[in-house]
């Protein structure tokens, strides 16, 4: 779920009307706010979208930036054209120091426009935020590292640690061409690094613009689905039996939904709650130290069970979401089966969540198959290391005063997990941040706070030149 300075970007960006934006902005920072709305308002959707075109418009940028063919690689495959993205390196002069990664995807969850109350692929600044498809997750970021590169081009600025950057389509979707696995098991030593920042990080407000906590995001889980299936002779439906495969799955998914498989801490989950437990200072936040404290405590887990969030983030998940069965309206069924999709911990296999599933269910007359696994990878939680977590917190100081850095594991899923199976440890730093409600990421009318992209815009900046080092 951002950035600029210096001479023209382009006139295609600068047409665009600054008008009723609240404050006036900097030149800067108007020059970053057509990036961000060229973005958004570029249809990146596996229906109607091309990550192509917008790849090819962001190597256009980083050009006129200075950036030569040599350090801008467009990629693609035949198969899915308008899937493609773009790899940029801002050479660094320490060639002892391994790069840095800035990944980002630029597809965005499929919008329809009769249900929006605005166009989303148009961005609307209104009521302090910015409307449109993507203007959280999440091309806010990846405009904020496109900005950044360009700011530094054009300032001079001399990097000690290479900073690379990928942009990449098919985040969304788990049927289209993945960029960031195939840029890691086709050309690995393009995007190889130290370590890598995307999204998944950032905070969450009160609902009322304050921000309360910051996140780092350290680690993700796995997304998975799998197959579950009864098949029967079928036969007339004017004699019915109780052997009815409607019916068999049905009991196998009410078996699934009554099973909870048991909670895990992980060294960033334990930190989570018990740093975000000591922030609250409530009988909730007492009951994320407590568990953080005791994993054993069955009290304190049944507190944290009442949050939907946080009984995700305590173990794995699966949960149905799609079902189809029968093929005539006047026979009885020979076939039905539904999507599960799961949500794997760290450290967990597939292959070992699905056989759970299947002794959950204890049917021999249902099939448990695994049908789309993100490529056979497992999730590897990074390491809380204090070089990256360091440079965050000192900026968070800087920028809000008072707020904590937590780390965080997603419950989600990103591509981070493409780069880990090759050896880079990936965080999502914060910077930016959302609200209770999610702010209609991949839902109706998504948004992003106005306040935080800009202050997000600078804190980011700021950050990736601590990491890289150098001087102007």
């Amino acid at each position: 779920m951002t950035r600029i300075i210096g001479i023209l970007i382009g006139a295609s960006m600068l047409a665009t009307p600054l008008a009723a934006q609240g404050p006036q902005l900097r030149p800067d920072q108007a020059r970053f706010r057509a990036l961000y709305q060229e973005l958004v308002e570029t249809d990146t959707s596996i229906t109607t979208g091309d990550c192509t075109a917008l790849a090819a418009k962001v190597a256009g940028h980083l050009k006129r930036a200075g950036f030569t063919d040599a350090q801008l690689t467009p990629f693609s495959v035949p198969d899915h054209p308008r899937e493609g993205g773009l790899v940029a390196v801002l050479p660094g002069t320490d060639k002892a120091l391994k790069p840095m990664l800035l990944l980002g995807h630029i597809d965005v969850v499929t919008a329809k426009r009769a249900d929006w109350t605005r166009d989303p692929y148009k961005m609307v600044e209104e009521k302090g935020y910015f409307w449109g498809r993507g203007s959280a997750d999440m091309k806010a970021m990846d405009a904020i590292w496109i900005d950044s590169l360009i700011r530094m081009k054009e300032s001079g600025y001399k990097p000690n640690r290479t900073i690379k950057l990928a942009l990449t389509c098919g985040e969304e979707t788990s049927t289209a061409f993945n960029g960031a696995e195939w840029l890691s098991r086709n050309k690995p030593d393009l995007i190889a690094a130290q370590f890598a920042l995307n999204e998944g990080g950032g905070g969450r407000t009160d609902g009322h613009g304050k921000l309360l906590i910051a996140n780092l995001h350290v680690g993700e889980k796995l997304a998975v689905n799998y197959r579950v299936e009864a098949t029967n002779p079928g036969g007339h439906s004017s004699a019915p039996v109780k052997d009815n495969a409607i019916y068999e799955l049905a009991d196998a998914l009410a078996k699934l939904r009554d099973f909870d498989f048991p909670a895990q801490l992980s060294d960033t989950t334990r930190a989570y709650f018990a740093k975000a437990g000591a922030a609250r200072g409530d009988d909730f936040g007492r009951a994320m130290m407590a568990f953080a404290k005791n994993p054993q405590d069955k009290q304190a887990e049944a507190v944290l069970d009442a949050d939907k969030s946080y009984h995700s983030m305590l173990r794995t998940t699966c949960v149905a979401t799609l079902l189809d069965g029968g093929h005539a309206e006047n026979a009885l069924p020979q076939r039905a089966g539904a999507n599960v999709n799961c949500r794997i911990f760290p450290g967990t296999s597939p292959q070992q969540v699905r056989d759970r599933l299947a002794t959950v269910i204890a049917d021999p007359r249902m099939t448990v198959k695994l049908t789309d696994d993100r490529g056979g990878v497992v999730a590897k939680p990074p390491p809380l290391d204090p070089r990256i977590v360091a440079p965050a917190e000192k900026l968070l100081a800087k920028y809000y005063p008072g707020v904590p850095l937590v780390p965080f594991m997603s419950t989600g899923a990103t591509d981070g997990v493409f780069l880990e199976q090759i050896g880079i440890p990936v965080y999502g730093p914060p910077g930016l941040y959302s609200d209770p409600d999610g702010n209609g990421t991949h839902g109706l009318n998504e948004h992003m706070a106005v306040k935080a992209v800009y202050t997000g815009r600078d804190y980011l900046f700021d950050l990736i030149k601590l990491y890289a080092g150098g001087a102007a």
